[in-house]
């Protein structure tokens, strides 16, 4: 059934016409509304783009993916920033609230603390690690343009990562719909073992 999907797809032209533009607009918005699973979406094109004849399809998906997920940051940080300069905050501030354990705050805090911007770049490699960092930026009032300063390269080293899970999942496999599901599912791998693991370990502690 896949297979035949795969040989119904589109010329490569059209995939890249319409595929370059659909990861910009998903990771974007996955960063600005973190429900969208960004890591498997850039894993996802980097098998595409290794089974694609361009040299550059790879270098382009970088690009992308990273100047997506920054513009996608940015927006997020200024929107929360409005939030903690009103009296009654705002939406947004309350969904990145929402979205951080108080100990993970903490521990956000503490790090941002000793290792000021750089912990930027740990956050974004880190599953669910993003949101309690940037909180703990806007809550110590950090400006908009250091954080892009340290953002820069968490987006770099974040799409780098993903997208060599990528390459990976595809140089294991001939068809390119093999490598993409080995992709997502060490994507979603990653990403999950760590709540797991802190829900074991909240289980046996208690």
């Amino acid at each position: 059934m896949i297979q035949e999907v795969v040989r119904q797809l589109p010329p490569e032209s059209t995939q890249q016409a319409l595929g370059y533009p659909s990861l910009f607009l998903l990771v974007a918005l996955g960063a600005l509304v973190p429900v969208v699973p960004t890591g498997a979406l850039v894993s996802s094109a980097a098998v595409v783009a290794l089974h694609q004849s361009s040299p550059f399809s790879l270098l382009i998906v970088f690009g992308v993916a990273s100047a997506a997920a920054f513009l996608g940051d940015i927006c997020l940080y200024w929107l929360g920033q409005r939030g903690v300069r009103s009296k009654n905050g705002s939406k947004w501030l309350r969904a990145i609230r929402d979205r951080a354990a108080p100990e993970r705050l903490a521990q956000a805090q503490r790090k941002l603390d000793e290792h000021g911007a750089m912990v930027l770049v740990l956050s974004r490699l880190v599953p669910a690690g993003r949101i309690p960092v940037m909180l703990a930026c806007l809550l110590g009032r950090m400006p908009l343009r250091r954080f892009a300063r340290g953002d820069v390269p968490a987006c770099l080293a974040w799409a780098a990562t993903y997208q060599l899970i990528g390459i990976l999942g595809g140089s294991l496999f001939p068809e390119p719909w093999q490598g993409v599901v080995a992709a997502v599912g060490l994507t979603l791998l990653i990403s999950g073992a760590p709540a797991v693991w802190r829900r074991t370990r909240a289980r046996f502690s208690h």
